[in-house]
């Protein structure tokens, strides 16, 4: 597949560094496609940088993998994506009350916010419950970890899982991108684990059945 990542930072290298090996095409929208500090990630990855209305043109999956407060202006510049896939993996992270938590919640969710702002794509929200390590390379864990997604059409949650397996991650379908009100939080778990409470960036969530 086709895939444009819209973002350049530690979400969108891991993503084009997993996706890529797996044999996806990769694109990365940047305001910057002609920074050197690009070149290593594009020698390894095979990727093609340019801005991100050309890298989602014909694309046929975009992922999301901006700081939340660029999120409204560029959704605004690549138009309505009527009909298009777009894999949501922000979270809408801020200062709240002197530390790091989530500005939307309960009764709202970054992922309904950018479904709002183009209501005629398939969001779907995913790739927001782990760090990037471990959507770079998740392979040593013991168990295959377990990747959440919610969103409104079942086709494009098939195709997300699709990509999401070829991570290494277990998909599973959450709901309606209204479910989006619950991963958020869940993510912000995973962000509190790791950085508050000491417990590092190298593990993620497995959902562990019986035989």
């Amino acid at each position: 597949m086709d895939i444009a990542i819209l973002g350049t930072g530690n979400v969108g290298t891991a993503l084009a560094t997993g996706w890529a090996r797996a044999g996806h095409r990769i694109r990365l929208g940047t305001r910057r496609p002609a920074d050197p500090a690009l070149a290593p990630l594009l020698a390894a990855t095979g990727a093609q940088a340019m801005a991100a209305t050309a890298a989602v043109d014909g694309a046929d999956a975009i992922a999301l993998a901006l700081p939340w407060a660029a999120v409204p202006a560029v959704l605004a510049e690549l138009g309505e994506l009527a009909g298009r896939l777009l894999i949501d993996c922000t979270n809408p992270l801020g200062m709240v009350n002197g530390q790091l938590g989530l500005l939307i919640g309960h009764d709202d969710s970054g992922g309904e916010e950018v479904q709002a702002l183009v209501p005629a794509a398939h969001v779907v929200k995913t790739l927001n419950q782990v760090g990037a390590e471990m959507m770079a390379d998740n392979a040593a864990l013991p168990h295959r970890p377990v990747m959440f997604m919610a969103g409104n059409d079942d086709g494009a949650k098939a195709v997300t899982a699709g990509l999401l397996a070829d991570l290494g991650f277990d998909p599973l379908d959450a709901g309606p991108i209204s479910t989006a009100r619950l991963l958020e939080p869940f993510g912000m778990m995973w962000i509190h684990q790791a950085l508050l409470r000491g417990k590092g960036r190298d593990w993620a969530f497995a959902a562990v059945a019986s035989a």
